[in-house]
């Protein structure tokens, strides 16, 4: 079964900076491409950031280039993603996703809220 667990949400004044997690099991973690969204309610979940199966490559929306960055360790199983100069506008749930040929699979998501 797969899972995917995300955690580092929290409350942080608007410049700050916060790390968030999302720890896979149940695939092969290292053949997934993963990517972080995140959801406020009544708007449509948005793509933050991309990373490709080996970490070569990524994207990243406009909103939030030059502020986050996304990366991997495969030997963890793990995504990160470093949010630095936090605007009020980047709270969200944020949630990691990655999609089979027969399945989307979804963590959990984990709150980030920024605010002074």
């Amino acid at each position: 079964q797969v899972q995917f667990v995300e955690s580092g949400g929290g409350l942080v004044q608007p410049g700050g900076s916060l790390r968030l997690s999302c720890a896979a099991s149940g695939l092969t973690f290292s053949s997934y491409a993963i990517t972080w969204y995140r959801q406020t309610p009544g708007k449509e979940r948005e793509l933050v950031a991309w990373i490709s199966s080996t970490g070569g490559s990524t994207v990243y929306a406009d909103s939030v280039k030059g502020r986050f960055t996304i990366s991997r360790d495969n030997g963890k199983n793990t995504v990160y993603l470093q949010m630095n100069s936090l605007k009020p506008e980047d709270t969200a749930a944020y949630y990691c996703h990655t999609a089979s040929k027969i399945s989307d699979y979804w963590g959990q998501g984990t709150q980030v809220t920024v605010s002074s």
